[in-house]
């Protein structure tokens, strides 16, 4: 039992859905405008054969006064012979003449439309013609429906007659009605086939539509690598386009989420383990030892501290909308950055060998960030009274800006590791990773702001031949073309 409500549950559901509504809608317009059509068809025919019905009984009447003027009769029947004997009645037509209470003079043939057989339509026609006026009129005789004129004939010194002029209105209607049936039946068959074709149409129009619903309910907070398959160039199929890039956004953000989770949780642990190693050790009685350890898990904190800071940048220098490209002048900017790191360290000698004199659109705040973090990476990796030189060009259409030191350079295996979060070499002196102080995050920031901004950052080093890193960016704006300034 429980089977048959849930199945009205489906069947309702699918009668309340998308397909079944543009279906519906469809129908619906095709119908009233078939109806509009073929009604509008068919009143426009019938009010013409109407039409010419009347003029048929208008011109008979003429035609009957003529004929009764043209043969000069003697008496009514001559006159009366005369009017049906010239006026024929033509096909779905009667005609006859009355005299007195009767039907007095039927022209000849073996027409089956012999209305003067019918007592009710004569004394009809007689009730009517007593006050002498020509009377038209439609009435049901016969077992059909008639258009008649009556008209009233009458000779000086005799009695007066009636001459009637009958038409067979559902005969003269029936080619229109059974036209107007087959169009019905027409109408309905395209009805129907529309119903299927507009069906499956909408079916597999909307079919990326049901698929996104399917994919977004198997989505998890943990996995959202499904995918919807593009079918098509529509517009339907552009929206299923879009929404394969939001998903790729979604799995990218919790991609980067869960390896920042990861890292974060990886590094605090150490500083963490090590506190609290050293506290669970230390002897509270031993002064020494307890300023000892004092100091360590201040120096583990002011660590931990920094990270926390790192992530705070890195976090905020992902984020795509905080970039704000204003037409800066990179000679300027170049000697900005310069004098700013040379108060990073005053036994280093700072040098800008090369200066880019041109206007480009990015963002200043962020580009300086990046180069005094590398200024600040060669300060504490390079050698102690070396040379640094910050320099910026223009080459091959690309702005191009360099941080270079003297020091003992980066092992060339680790240049494609060196820009991720959390990197650390093993030591100074060159070693391949420059030292293992910090908190591993500078390079990766800086490596966001040139993605930012469209570019890449990288290192040109070799071993004790000094490090050179590279910000990269593409001149791709009208303000990036190399005006002089």
């Amino acid at each position: 039992m429980p089977a048959a409500p849930a199945l009205l549950t489906r069947r309702f559901r699918a009668l309340r859905s998308v397909r079944a509504r543009i279906l519906l809608s469809m129908l619906v317009v095709a119908a009233v405008g078939m109806i509009v059509a073929g009604g509008t068809a068919y009143v426009i025919q019938r009010e013409r054969i109407l039409s010419q019905i009347d003029d048929r009984l208008v011109s008979a009447v003429d035609e009957s006064s003529f004929i009764a003027g043209d043969a000069q009769p003697a008496t009514l029947d001559d006159a009366l012979y005369a009017i049906v004997q010239r006026l024929r009645p033509g096909t779905d037509e009667a005609t006859f003449a009355i005299i007195g209470d009767r039907t007095a003079i039927v022209p000849g043939g073996t027409g089956e439309f012999h209305l003067e057989e019918d007592a009710g339509f004569v004394a009809r026609v007689l009730a009517e013609t007593a006050g002498g006026d020509v009377i038209r009129g439609t009435a049901a005789a016969g077992g059909t429906s008639v258009r008649y004129v009556a008209i009233p004939v009458t000779v000086e010194g005799d009695a007066t007659g009636v001459f009637v002029v009958v038409v067979d209105l559902n005969a003269r209607l029936l080619p229109v009605d059974e036209a107007f049936r087959t169009f019905a039946i027409v109408a309905a068959v395209a009805l129907a086939a529309l119903g299927l074709v507009g069906w499956s149409v909408a079916g597999r129009l909307l079919s990326p539509i049901r698929n996104l619903r399917e994919t977004a309910a198997r989505i998890t907070a943990t996995d959202v690598s499904e995918r919807i398959d593009v079918v098509g160039s529509d517009d339907v199929s552009e929206l299923t386009v879009t929404v394969n890039g939001m998903l790729d956004r979604l799995d990218s953000a919790l991609t980067g989420q869960r390896q920042l989770l990861d890292d974060v949780g990886h590094e605090l642990k150490t500083p963490i383990t090590i506190v609290r190693g050293h506290l669970e050790l230390m002897q509270a009685s031993d002064e020494a030892d307890v300023s000892a350890t004092r100091a360590l898990a201040l120096d583990e904190l002011d660590r931990m501290g920094g990270l926390v800071r790192d992530i705070s940048d890195l976090a905020t220098v992902l984020r795509p909308l905080r970039m704000t490209p204003v037409p800066t002048d990179i000679g300027a900017l170049t000697e900005n950055v310069r004098a700013k790191a040379s108060a990073l360290s005053s036994a280093h000698h700072w040098t800008s060998p090369e200066v880019a004199h041109v206007t480009a659109s990015i963002d200043p705040e962020r580009l300086t960030q990046a180069l005094l973090q590398l200024a600040a990476n060669a300060v504490v990796h390079g050698t102690s009274t070396g040379t640094i030189g910050i320099s910026s060009e223009v080459h091959a259409g690309r702005l191009l800006f360099t941080v270079s030191d003297d020091g003992p350079g980066v092992d060339p295996s680790v240049a494609d590791t060196i820009f991720e979060r959390f990197h650390r070499g093993s030591g100074s002196g060159g070693s391949p990773g420059r030292g293992a102080s910090g908190s591993g995050l500078g390079l990766a920031i800086v490596l966001a702001i040139a993605q930012a901004h469209g570019g890449t950052a990288s290192l040109q080093s070799a071993r004790d031949s000094g490090a050179t890193f590279v910000i990269d960016i593409p001149m791709t704006s009208p303000l990036m073309q190399g005006d002089r300034v």
